[in-house]
């Protein structure tokens, strides 16, 4: 047994919830949120190589990932893979990158079901950005 770290009740190391006050794990001395998150501590120009993160603070912020690798719901790097992208190369159901394989995008060059493109695309429904600068 420990005590919570929110009202001292004492609570099971395993409790995910305090029965006296209702804080989150409180057998744990710090909590910073529901979730997984990882970040390699190799980087570069400070950017860490690998940030995964599917992770929510306890005001339940999501923690976008931010790295050279970056894998989330949110993410932004070189290369992303995640639901919303902001990527030189991203994988992403929405993102705005230099070249995208997407739902929805806004690239340089993409391959997507919606998306505009300034070089090339391809895709459902895409189109150049100057195409569509001309229709208006």
């Amino acid at each position: 047994m420990k005590l919570c770290r929110e009202c001292q009740h004492k609570v099971s190391e395993q409790a995910t919830a305090c029965p006296s006050c209702g804080a989150p794990y409180p057998a744990k001395e710090k909590w910073d949120g529901w979730g997984f998150e990882y970040k390699s501590e190799t980087t570069f120009f400070g950017l860490p190589l690998l940030h995964v993160s599917f992770k929510f603070r306890p005001n339940r912020v999501p923690v976008p990932a931010r790295g050279v690798f970056a894998i989330g719901q949110f993410a932004y790097g070189i290369f992303t893979l995640s639901q919303f992208g902001v990527g030189v190369v991203s994988i992403s159901q929405f993102t705005i990158a230099g070249y995208a394989l997407a739902q929805f995008a806004f690239a340089y060059s993409l391959i997507a079901q919606f998306g505009i493109y300034l070089n090339k695309g391809q895709g459902q429904l895409v189109m150049s950005l100057g195409e569509l600068l001309g229709m208006l």
